[in-house]
């Protein structure tokens, strides 16, 4: 069963504090690939972390959702 935009929206609130976020299916609906873009201001977890330690957390964190997809990318800004 292909995973929904709202399952991994529900998934990243529930892990960290969202300032903002953006989930892009890049599959025209079929919910096999994901870019996700997450700003999260009061996540001390992520303080002092390089990109690869916060994104293995994000990885982490969705690792049932991700499993259940195709492709899964963060972007960073």
């Amino acid at each position: 069963m292909p995973v929904k935009a709202e399952d991994l929206d529900r998934a990243i609130k529930e892990a960290f504090p969202v300032a903002h976020l953006e989930i892009e299916d890049q599959s025209s609906g079929c919910g096999n690939s994901y870019a996700v873009l997450i700003v999260s201001e009061a996540c001390t977890a992520f303080e002092g972390k390089t990109v690869l330690a916060r994104h293995r957390m994000i990885n982490e964190a969705l690792k049932n959702e991700i499993a259940q997809i195709h492709a899964f990318s963060q972007v960073r800004h």
